[in-house]
């Protein structure tokens, strides 16, 4: 089993992750660790900054080791406010405490009779650690289409999740069962893409 470094200490990507690859064992990016740049236009380039930072940093201070570094870099898209947050979506309005209140903020942002349209968006940046596995850092993305609610339902998932319906389902991320989840989020097919790149057969397991 690869032993991989999450450049996260999100702990809900975490949980999310550990369910799309079961056949990586995650180690968790440590509390002492530098902040990961995230400086990019796009979700690739921040992809690629923060993993190939994770990268030099375990090099160089690592306890462990690991046979690569994964990072993330995911946003919400949505039509009316221009494809934003987007690319800002872990910083939006970064002095509310909670995301009940940061989602119900966006959600007032919405023009009088916009439209709802959104999708969720992610990419993948996969660095081999040198020596682990050959190789050069690589990107694999997913998207997944929908609309957003009227207010923030359901406490499954984290971030965005309780305000975001996908196409074909009444009820939103935050609502949803986590398999349901786990069958069409826009992790959910960048993780499929990453599997397929790296030969990994399977799939995801079931998460409560």
């Amino acid at each position: 089993m690869l032993r991989i470094l999450l450049a996260s200490r999100n702990a809900g990507k975490l949980r999310e992750f550990s369910a799309l690859l079961p056949d990586l064992r995650f180690v968790l990016w440590p509390a002492e660790a530098t902040e990961l740049p995230e400086t990019g236009a796009f979700f690739q380039d921040n992809a690629l900054q923060k993993a190939e930072g994770a990268q030099a940093w375990w090099l160089e201070h690592g306890t462990e080791q690991v046979d690569g570094v994964l990072a993330d870099d995911s946003g919400l898209c949505v039509d009316a406010l221009w494809g934003g947050p987007g690319v800002l979506s872990a910083r939006f309005a970064s002095e509310l405490p909670t995301y009940r209140d940061k989602n119900r903020h966006l959600l007032a942002m919405l023009p009088e009779g916009a439209g709802r349209t959104a999708r969720f968006v992610c990419v993948l940046a996969f660095a081999p650690m040198p020596g682990r596995l050959p190789g050069e850092p690589f990107t694999v993305s997913g998207a997944v289409e929908g609309t957003l609610a009227h207010d923030h339902r359901g406490d499954h998932g984290f971030g965005y999740d309780p305000i975001f319906i996908p196409d074909g389902y009444e009820r939103t991320f935050g609502e949803l069962p986590a398999a349901t989840k786990h069958s069409l989020s826009h992790r959910a097919r960048a993780c499929a893409a990453l599997r397929a790149r790296l030969g990994l057969n399977t799939g995801p397991r079931s998460v409560s």
